[in-house]
Protein backbone atom coordinates (compact mmCIF):
# COMPACT_ATOMS: atom_id res chain seq x y z
CA UNK A 1 0.00 0.00 0.00
CA UNK A 2 1.51 3.25 -0.97
CA UNK A 3 2.18 6.35 1.21
CA UNK A 4 -0.90 8.06 0.34
CA UNK A 5 -3.71 5.67 0.80
CA UNK A 6 -2.19 4.60 4.61
CA UNK A 7 -2.48 8.16 4.96
CA UNK A 8 -5.83 8.20 4.38
CA UNK A 9 -6.73 5.24 5.75
CA UNK A 10 -4.83 5.92 9.22
CA UNK A 11 -6.65 9.72 9.20
CA UNK A 12 -10.05 7.88 8.70
CA UNK A 13 -9.46 5.16 11.41
CA UNK A 14 -8.16 8.94 13.74
CA UNK A 15 -11.65 10.27 12.93
CA UNK A 16 -13.46 7.10 13.94
CA UNK A 17 -11.57 7.14 17.40
CA UNK A 18 -11.94 11.28 18.04
CA UNK A 19 -15.80 10.84 17.49
CA UNK A 20 -15.99 8.13 19.60
CA UNK A 21 -14.07 9.67 22.38
CA UNK A 22 -15.09 13.31 22.24
CA UNK A 23 -18.79 12.83 21.04
CA UNK A 24 -18.55 16.42 19.79
CA UNK A 25 -20.62 17.23 16.59
CA UNK A 26 -18.54 20.12 16.10
CA UNK A 27 -15.24 19.22 16.58
CA UNK A 28 -16.04 16.66 13.76
CA UNK A 29 -17.28 19.25 11.75
CA UNK A 30 -14.10 20.84 11.80
CA UNK A 31 -12.00 17.61 11.37
CA UNK A 32 -14.05 16.40 7.97
CA UNK A 33 -12.20 20.27 6.65
CA UNK A 34 -8.79 18.85 7.49
CA UNK A 35 -6.66 17.32 4.40
CA UNK A 36 -4.33 14.62 5.20
CA UNK A 37 -1.38 16.00 2.94
CA UNK A 38 1.00 13.86 3.16
CA UNK A 39 4.00 11.89 5.19
CA UNK A 40 7.27 12.60 4.96
CA UNK A 41 9.78 10.68 6.94
CA UNK A 42 8.50 10.68 10.81
CA UNK A 43 6.43 13.86 9.76
CA UNK A 44 2.88 13.58 9.52
CA UNK A 45 1.31 17.02 7.38
CA UNK A 46 -2.22 17.80 7.38
CA UNK A 47 -3.71 21.08 5.95
CA UNK A 48 -7.28 23.27 6.41
CA UNK A 49 -7.78 26.25 4.90
CA UNK A 50 -10.02 28.18 7.35
CA UNK A 51 -8.08 30.02 9.67
CA UNK A 52 -10.49 29.69 12.43
CA UNK A 53 -10.87 26.22 12.21
CA UNK A 54 -6.61 25.88 12.26
CA UNK A 55 -6.61 27.72 15.22
CA UNK A 56 -9.01 25.41 17.05
CA UNK A 57 -7.84 22.45 16.18
CA UNK A 58 -4.54 23.44 16.86
CA UNK A 59 -4.82 24.97 20.41
CA UNK A 60 -7.09 22.10 21.87
CA UNK A 61 -7.17 18.73 19.55
CA UNK A 62 -3.45 18.31 18.00
CA UNK A 63 -1.79 17.05 20.83
CA UNK A 64 -4.56 14.44 20.96
CA UNK A 65 -4.51 13.61 17.25
CA UNK A 66 -0.73 13.09 17.74
CA UNK A 67 -1.19 10.50 20.55
CA UNK A 68 -3.49 8.24 18.41
CA UNK A 69 -0.94 8.54 15.35
CA UNK A 70 1.61 7.47 16.90
CA UNK A 71 -0.33 4.43 18.49
CA UNK A 72 -1.16 3.59 14.64
CA UNK A 73 2.01 4.15 13.51
CA UNK A 74 5.22 3.76 15.77
CA UNK A 75 7.45 5.68 12.87
CA UNK A 76 5.67 9.04 13.40
CA UNK A 77 6.96 11.27 15.91
CA UNK A 78 5.25 14.31 14.77
CA UNK A 79 2.03 15.45 13.03
CA UNK A 80 2.00 19.03 12.03
CA UNK A 81 -1.13 21.35 10.96
CA UNK A 82 -0.62 23.66 8.26
CA UNK A 83 -3.02 26.17 7.19
CA UNK A 84 -3.33 27.05 3.29
CA UNK A 85 -4.90 29.59 2.06
CA UNK A 86 -7.81 29.27 -0.02
CA UNK A 87 -9.01 31.74 -2.78
CA UNK A 88 -12.32 30.91 -2.61
CA UNK A 89 -13.18 31.75 0.47
CA UNK A 90 -10.97 34.48 2.69
CA UNK A 91 -11.90 33.81 6.02
CA UNK A 92 -9.89 36.05 8.84
CA UNK A 93 -7.30 34.61 10.58
CA UNK A 94 -7.90 34.04 14.67
CA UNK A 95 -4.70 35.90 16.00
CA UNK A 96 -2.39 33.90 17.92
CA UNK A 97 -2.75 35.35 21.68
CA UNK A 98 -0.31 33.83 24.11
CA UNK A 99 -1.38 33.93 27.75
CA UNK A 100 1.41 33.19 29.91
CA UNK A 101 0.26 31.41 33.17
CA UNK A 102 2.57 30.62 36.10
CA UNK A 103 3.51 26.75 35.73
CA UNK A 104 2.84 26.51 31.73
CA UNK A 105 2.32 28.57 28.61
CA UNK A 106 -1.76 28.13 27.15
CA UNK A 107 -3.36 30.43 24.47
CA UNK A 108 -6.83 32.14 24.18
CA UNK A 109 -8.60 32.27 20.68
CA UNK A 110 -9.51 36.12 20.09
CA UNK A 111 -11.20 37.67 17.50
CA UNK A 112 -9.87 40.44 15.03
CA UNK A 113 -11.45 44.09 14.77
CA UNK A 114 -10.83 43.73 11.26
CA UNK A 115 -8.78 41.87 8.39
CA UNK A 116 -5.26 43.76 9.26
CA UNK A 117 -5.93 44.92 12.63
CA UNK A 118 -5.95 42.31 16.02
CA UNK A 119 -7.60 42.56 18.76
CA UNK A 120 -4.94 40.71 21.59
CA UNK A 121 -7.22 38.63 23.87
CA UNK A 122 -5.31 38.03 27.30
CA UNK A 123 -5.82 36.15 30.53
CA UNK A 124 -4.16 38.17 32.63
CA UNK A 125 -1.81 36.18 34.45
CA UNK A 126 -2.25 38.43 37.93
CA UNK A 127 -5.74 37.76 37.92
CA UNK A 128 -6.15 34.31 39.81
CA UNK A 129 -8.11 33.24 42.60
CA UNK A 130 -4.80 32.89 44.68
CA UNK A 131 -4.45 37.04 44.39
CA UNK A 132 -8.35 38.06 44.96
CA UNK A 133 -8.77 39.10 48.12
CA UNK A 134 -12.11 38.35 49.89
CA UNK A 135 -14.51 40.31 51.88
CA UNK A 136 -18.15 40.92 52.73
CA UNK A 137 -18.94 42.42 49.78
CA UNK A 138 -17.85 40.01 47.37
CA UNK A 139 -17.64 36.87 49.24
CA UNK A 140 -20.82 35.00 47.70
CA UNK A 141 -19.10 36.05 44.23
CA UNK A 142 -15.78 34.19 44.40
CA UNK A 143 -17.84 31.15 46.10
CA UNK A 144 -19.55 30.95 42.95
CA UNK A 145 -16.97 31.60 40.88
CA UNK A 146 -14.61 29.39 42.35
CA UNK A 147 -17.87 26.53 42.62
CA UNK A 148 -18.34 26.66 38.44
CA UNK A 149 -14.12 26.90 38.27
CA UNK A 150 -13.77 23.27 40.10
CA UNK A 151 -16.89 21.42 39.91
CA UNK A 152 -17.22 19.01 37.14
CA UNK A 153 -21.04 19.40 37.43
CA UNK A 154 -22.93 22.22 36.45
CA UNK A 155 -25.35 23.21 39.14
CA UNK A 156 -26.09 26.70 37.96
CA UNK A 157 -25.58 27.69 34.02
CA UNK A 158 -25.08 30.58 33.16
CA UNK A 159 -23.25 32.25 35.92
CA UNK A 160 -23.89 35.82 35.84
CA UNK A 161 -21.85 38.33 38.02
CA UNK A 162 -22.93 42.14 38.31
CA UNK A 163 -20.70 44.88 40.09
CA UNK A 164 -20.13 48.93 39.31
CA UNK A 165 -17.08 49.73 37.15
CA UNK A 166 -13.53 48.35 39.00
CA UNK A 167 -14.97 46.21 41.99
CA UNK A 168 -13.54 42.63 40.32
CA UNK A 169 -16.03 41.05 37.12
CA UNK A 170 -13.44 41.02 35.18
CA UNK A 171 -10.74 39.62 37.93
CA UNK A 172 -12.97 36.85 38.81
CA UNK A 173 -13.78 36.04 35.25
CA UNK A 174 -10.04 35.38 34.57
CA UNK A 175 -9.48 33.58 37.55
CA UNK A 176 -12.68 31.27 36.43
CA UNK A 177 -10.95 30.44 33.17
CA UNK A 178 -7.23 29.83 34.50
CA UNK A 179 -8.18 27.17 36.82
CA UNK A 180 -10.51 25.35 34.32
CA UNK A 181 -7.68 25.14 32.02
CA UNK A 182 -5.48 24.25 34.87
CA UNK A 183 -7.76 21.55 35.76
CA UNK A 184 -8.70 20.17 32.06
CA UNK A 185 -6.15 21.23 29.69
CA UNK A 186 -8.11 19.45 27.10
CA UNK A 187 -11.11 21.58 27.23
CA UNK A 188 -12.08 24.51 24.99
CA UNK A 189 -12.35 28.42 27.03
CA UNK A 190 -13.07 31.30 25.30
CA UNK A 191 -13.03 34.65 27.14
CA UNK A 192 -14.17 37.46 25.13
CA UNK A 193 -15.18 41.26 26.17
CA UNK A 194 -17.93 42.23 24.74
CA UNK A 195 -16.45 44.45 21.83
CA UNK A 196 -14.51 41.45 20.69
CA UNK A 197 -17.83 39.62 20.22
CA UNK A 198 -19.21 42.72 18.58
CA UNK A 199 -16.85 43.13 16.28
CA UNK A 200 -15.86 39.62 15.55
CA UNK A 201 -19.85 39.23 14.41
CA UNK A 202 -19.75 42.06 12.88
CA UNK A 203 -17.11 41.72 10.76
CA UNK A 204 -18.04 37.69 9.65
CA UNK A 205 -21.60 38.84 9.30
CA UNK A 206 -20.28 41.65 6.48
CA UNK A 207 -18.24 38.80 4.61
CA UNK A 208 -20.59 35.89 5.02
CA UNK A 209 -18.72 33.84 7.46
CA UNK A 210 -21.32 33.51 9.80
CA UNK A 211 -20.56 29.53 10.01
CA UNK A 212 -16.82 30.94 10.84
CA UNK A 213 -18.64 32.63 14.29
CA UNK A 214 -20.42 30.24 14.88
CA UNK A 215 -18.06 27.74 15.00
CA UNK A 216 -15.84 29.71 17.06
CA UNK A 217 -18.71 30.78 19.78
CA UNK A 218 -20.97 27.97 19.93
CA UNK A 219 -18.00 24.87 20.03
CA UNK A 220 -16.04 25.66 23.05
CA UNK A 221 -16.54 24.46 26.36
CA UNK A 222 -16.56 27.45 27.97
CA UNK A 223 -17.55 30.35 26.92
CA UNK A 224 -17.21 34.23 29.53
CA UNK A 225 -18.41 37.18 28.24
CA UNK A 226 -17.62 40.27 29.86
CA UNK A 227 -19.49 43.58 30.02
CA UNK A 228 -22.56 42.01 27.99
CA UNK A 229 -25.05 45.09 28.26
CA UNK A 230 -22.70 46.68 25.48
CA UNK A 231 -23.99 44.44 23.53
CA UNK A 232 -27.38 44.44 24.27
CA UNK A 233 -29.57 47.12 22.33
CA UNK A 234 -27.87 45.89 18.83
CA UNK A 235 -30.47 43.93 17.78
CA UNK A 236 -28.79 41.56 15.24
CA UNK A 237 -25.86 41.12 18.15
CA UNK A 238 -28.25 40.04 20.20
CA UNK A 239 -30.15 37.78 18.69
CA UNK A 240 -26.74 35.91 17.50
CA UNK A 241 -25.85 35.69 21.33
CA UNK A 242 -29.29 34.34 21.81
CA UNK A 243 -29.01 31.18 19.74
CA UNK A 244 -25.58 30.80 20.83
CA UNK A 245 -26.95 30.95 24.66
CA UNK A 246 -29.65 28.33 23.76
CA UNK A 247 -26.76 26.16 22.27
CA UNK A 248 -24.09 26.21 24.51
CA UNK A 249 -26.84 25.51 27.21
CA UNK A 250 -28.59 22.77 25.48
CA UNK A 251 -24.99 21.53 25.01
CA UNK A 252 -24.35 21.48 28.71
CA UNK A 253 -21.38 23.56 28.35
CA UNK A 254 -20.48 26.56 30.71
CA UNK A 255 -21.68 29.85 30.28
CA UNK A 256 -20.24 32.85 32.80
CA UNK A 257 -21.36 36.58 32.02
CA UNK A 258 -20.75 39.81 33.43
CA UNK A 259 -22.71 43.22 33.68
CA UNK A 260 -22.78 46.49 35.28
CA UNK A 261 -26.14 45.68 36.39
CA UNK A 262 -28.44 42.93 37.58
CA UNK A 263 -30.48 41.27 34.57
CA UNK A 264 -33.87 42.87 35.33
CA UNK A 265 -32.08 46.44 35.77
CA UNK A 266 -30.11 45.85 32.08
CA UNK A 267 -31.38 48.23 29.15
CA UNK A 268 -32.47 47.15 25.76
CA UNK A 269 -32.32 43.53 26.38
CA UNK A 270 -35.14 40.98 25.32
CA UNK A 271 -37.34 39.76 27.92
CA UNK A 272 -36.77 36.23 26.51
CA UNK A 273 -33.12 36.46 27.08
CA UNK A 274 -33.47 38.38 30.75
CA UNK A 275 -35.46 35.35 31.35
CA UNK A 276 -32.71 32.92 30.48
CA UNK A 277 -30.12 34.20 32.01
CA UNK A 278 -32.02 35.53 35.07
CA UNK A 279 -32.69 31.17 35.61
CA UNK A 280 -28.98 30.70 35.92
CA UNK A 281 -27.09 32.12 39.10
CA UNK A 282 -27.31 36.00 39.73
CA UNK A 283 -24.38 37.12 42.06
CA UNK A 284 -23.09 41.22 42.59
CA UNK A 285 -20.09 42.24 44.15
CA UNK A 286 -21.06 45.42 46.39
CA UNK A 287 -18.14 48.21 47.02
CA UNK A 288 -15.42 47.29 48.99
CA UNK A 289 -15.90 48.26 52.35
CA UNK A 290 -12.37 49.47 54.46
CA UNK A 291 -10.94 46.23 55.61
CA UNK A 292 -11.31 44.85 52.32
CA UNK A 293 -10.36 47.86 50.84
CA UNK A 294 -6.83 47.42 53.29
CA UNK A 295 -6.56 44.03 52.55
CA UNK A 296 -6.08 44.06 48.23
CA UNK A 297 -3.41 47.52 49.36
CA UNK A 298 -1.31 45.21 51.46
CA UNK A 299 -1.53 42.25 49.12
CA UNK A 300 -0.68 44.74 45.98
CA UNK A 301 1.92 46.72 48.24
CA UNK A 302 3.39 42.88 48.70
CA UNK A 303 2.96 41.93 45.14
CA UNK A 304 5.12 45.04 44.19
CA UNK A 305 7.78 44.52 46.68
CA UNK A 306 7.38 48.16 48.17
CA UNK A 307 7.64 49.48 51.60
CA UNK A 308 4.44 51.70 51.99
CA UNK A 309 4.11 52.45 55.62
CA UNK A 310 0.62 50.84 57.62
CA UNK A 311 -0.22 54.53 58.06
CA UNK A 312 -0.58 55.43 54.66
CA UNK A 313 -2.14 51.72 53.24
CA UNK A 314 -4.64 52.77 56.12
CA UNK A 315 -5.30 56.17 54.54
CA UNK A 316 -5.86 55.62 50.95
CA UNK A 317 -8.12 52.51 52.50
CA UNK A 318 -10.21 55.39 54.35
CA UNK A 319 -10.17 57.94 51.19
CA UNK A 320 -10.81 55.96 48.49
CA UNK A 321 -13.74 54.19 48.83
CA UNK A 322 -16.12 53.52 45.63
CA UNK A 323 -13.30 51.70 42.86
CA UNK A 324 -10.55 49.36 43.74
CA UNK A 325 -9.10 50.15 40.40
CA UNK A 326 -8.07 53.42 41.57
CA UNK A 327 -7.19 52.46 44.73
CA UNK A 328 -4.81 50.03 43.21
CA UNK A 329 -3.75 52.95 40.71
CA UNK A 330 -3.34 55.30 43.41
CA UNK A 331 -0.80 52.71 45.70
CA UNK A 332 1.40 52.51 42.18
CA UNK A 333 1.30 56.87 41.35
CA UNK A 334 2.17 56.81 45.33
CA UNK A 335 5.15 54.07 44.64
CA UNK A 336 6.26 55.82 41.55
CA UNK A 337 6.85 58.85 42.74
CA UNK A 338 9.08 57.53 45.14
CA UNK A 339 11.28 55.54 43.25
CA UNK A 340 11.49 58.71 40.71
CA UNK A 341 11.68 61.73 42.36
CA UNK A 342 13.17 59.80 45.74
CA UNK A 343 11.37 61.07 48.48
CA UNK A 344 10.57 59.19 51.25
CA UNK A 345 6.50 57.96 51.42
CA UNK A 346 4.65 59.10 54.42
CA UNK A 347 1.41 61.23 54.69
CA UNK A 348 2.28 64.23 53.75
CA UNK A 349 3.82 63.30 50.04
CA UNK A 350 0.86 61.14 49.47
CA UNK A 351 -1.42 63.57 50.40
CA UNK A 352 0.80 65.87 47.44
CA UNK A 353 0.89 63.02 44.92
CA UNK A 354 -2.60 62.33 45.06
CA UNK A 355 -4.13 65.80 45.75
CA UNK A 356 -6.42 65.76 42.64
CA UNK A 357 -7.74 62.22 43.23
CA UNK A 358 -8.32 62.57 46.57
CA UNK A 359 -10.34 66.27 46.04
CA UNK A 360 -12.60 64.09 44.18
CA UNK A 361 -13.46 61.62 47.28
CA UNK A 362 -14.00 64.46 49.63
CA UNK A 363 -17.37 64.33 51.29
CA UNK A 364 -18.65 67.30 52.71
CA UNK A 365 -18.02 68.16 56.50
CA UNK A 366 -20.48 69.59 58.99
CA UNK A 367 -19.25 71.75 62.28
CA UNK A 368 -20.86 69.59 64.81
CA UNK A 369 -19.17 66.69 63.11
CA UNK A 370 -15.81 68.11 63.69
CA UNK A 371 -16.67 69.36 67.53
CA UNK A 372 -18.10 65.44 68.36
CA UNK A 373 -14.45 64.37 66.74
CA UNK A 374 -12.23 66.66 68.38
CA UNK A 375 -13.91 66.36 71.70
CA UNK A 376 -13.76 62.89 71.56
CA UNK A 377 -9.87 62.58 69.93
CA UNK A 378 -9.34 64.70 73.40
CA UNK A 379 -11.38 62.69 75.57
CA UNK A 380 -13.33 65.88 76.39
CA UNK A 381 -17.27 66.44 76.98
CA UNK A 382 -18.57 68.16 74.34
CA UNK A 383 -19.89 70.98 76.90
CA UNK A 384 -16.75 71.05 77.47
CA UNK A 385 -15.84 71.95 74.35
CA UNK A 386 -18.15 74.80 73.89
CA UNK A 387 -17.97 76.08 77.69
CA UNK A 388 -16.23 79.40 78.35
CA UNK A 389 -13.58 77.33 80.37
CA UNK A 390 -9.90 78.28 79.88
CA UNK A 391 -7.83 75.35 80.73
CA UNK A 392 -5.39 74.46 78.41
CA UNK A 393 -6.95 70.97 78.13
CA UNK A 394 -10.25 72.43 76.99
CA UNK A 395 -9.00 75.94 75.26
CA UNK A 396 -6.59 74.04 72.73
CA UNK A 397 -9.23 71.43 71.36
CA UNK A 398 -11.68 74.28 71.04
CA UNK A 399 -9.24 75.73 68.81
CA UNK A 400 -8.44 73.15 66.70
CA UNK A 401 -12.52 72.61 65.85
CA UNK A 402 -12.73 76.20 65.32
CA UNK A 403 -9.34 75.87 62.65
CA UNK A 404 -11.13 72.56 61.49
CA UNK A 405 -14.46 74.18 61.10
CA UNK A 406 -13.02 76.55 59.20
CA UNK A 407 -10.73 74.83 56.98
CA UNK A 408 -13.38 71.78 56.30
CA UNK A 409 -16.47 73.83 55.72
CA UNK A 410 -18.02 76.63 54.10
CA UNK A 411 -19.10 78.33 56.47
CA UNK A 412 -18.14 82.37 57.52
CA UNK A 413 -16.31 83.35 60.26
CA UNK A 414 -20.01 84.30 62.11
CA UNK A 415 -21.45 81.15 61.21
CA UNK A 416 -18.66 79.55 62.67
CA UNK A 417 -18.83 81.54 66.40
CA UNK A 418 -22.54 81.10 66.07
CA UNK A 419 -21.65 77.04 66.00
CA UNK A 420 -19.06 77.69 69.63
CA UNK A 421 -21.07 80.74 70.94
CA UNK A 422 -18.34 83.00 70.55
CA UNK A 423 -18.04 86.02 68.68
CA UNK A 424 -15.92 85.71 65.37
CA UNK A 425 -13.00 87.77 66.41
CA UNK A 426 -12.59 84.92 68.99
CA UNK A 427 -12.64 82.36 65.85
CA UNK A 428 -9.85 84.49 64.05
CA UNK A 429 -7.82 84.21 66.76
CA UNK A 430 -8.16 80.52 67.47
CA UNK A 431 -7.72 79.86 63.75
CA UNK A 432 -4.30 81.85 63.44
CA UNK A 433 -3.21 80.52 66.60
CA UNK A 434 -3.63 76.99 65.21
CA UNK A 435 -1.16 77.75 61.80
CA UNK A 436 1.04 79.13 63.53
CA UNK A 437 1.33 76.09 65.76
CA UNK A 438 0.82 73.57 63.26
CA UNK A 439 4.57 74.73 61.43
CA UNK A 440 6.23 74.74 64.95
CA UNK A 441 4.83 71.32 66.69
CA UNK A 442 4.79 68.46 64.63
CA UNK A 443 2.67 65.99 67.45
CA UNK A 444 0.10 68.89 66.76
CA UNK A 445 0.13 68.64 63.24
CA UNK A 446 0.40 64.86 63.04
CA UNK A 447 -3.15 65.52 65.49
CA UNK A 448 -4.81 67.55 63.15
CA UNK A 449 -4.10 65.55 60.04
CA UNK A 450 -5.42 62.34 61.45
CA UNK A 451 -8.25 64.14 63.08
CA UNK A 452 -8.53 65.17 59.24
CA UNK A 453 -8.02 62.20 57.97
CA UNK A 454 -11.35 60.72 59.86
CA UNK A 455 -13.48 63.48 59.39
CA UNK A 456 -13.32 63.18 55.57
CA UNK A 457 -13.80 59.05 55.88
CA UNK A 458 -16.90 59.76 57.69
CA UNK A 459 -15.60 57.89 60.84
CA UNK A 460 -18.14 58.14 64.04
CA UNK A 461 -16.66 59.95 66.65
Amino acid sequence: MDNTNTLQLQWAEICTQLEQTLRDRFVMRWLSKVIPSSIENDQVNLTVTSPCIHELIEQNYLEKIQSLWKSKNTNINTVNLKLKADSKTQESALPKTEIVQPAQQTTCVAPEKNESEEIPCYLDPAHTFDTFVVGKSNQFAYAAAKKIAEDDSISFNPLYIHAGVGLGKTHLLHAIAWRIKERHPEKSVLYLSSEQFFQRFLHDLNTKNMDNFRALVRSVDVLLIDDIQFILGKPRTQEEFFYTFNALVAEKKMIILSANAMPAQLQGIDDMLRTRISQGLVVDIAPADENLRLGILQGKNKEMGAVVPDDVLSFLAKSITTNVRELEGALKRVIAHAELIGNPINMNTTQEVLKDILHTYERPVKAPEIQRMVANYYNISLDDLQSTRRDRAFARPRQIAMYLTKTLTPLSLPDIALCFKRDHTTVIHAVRTIEGLIQQDKKLATQIAEITTKLKAGENA
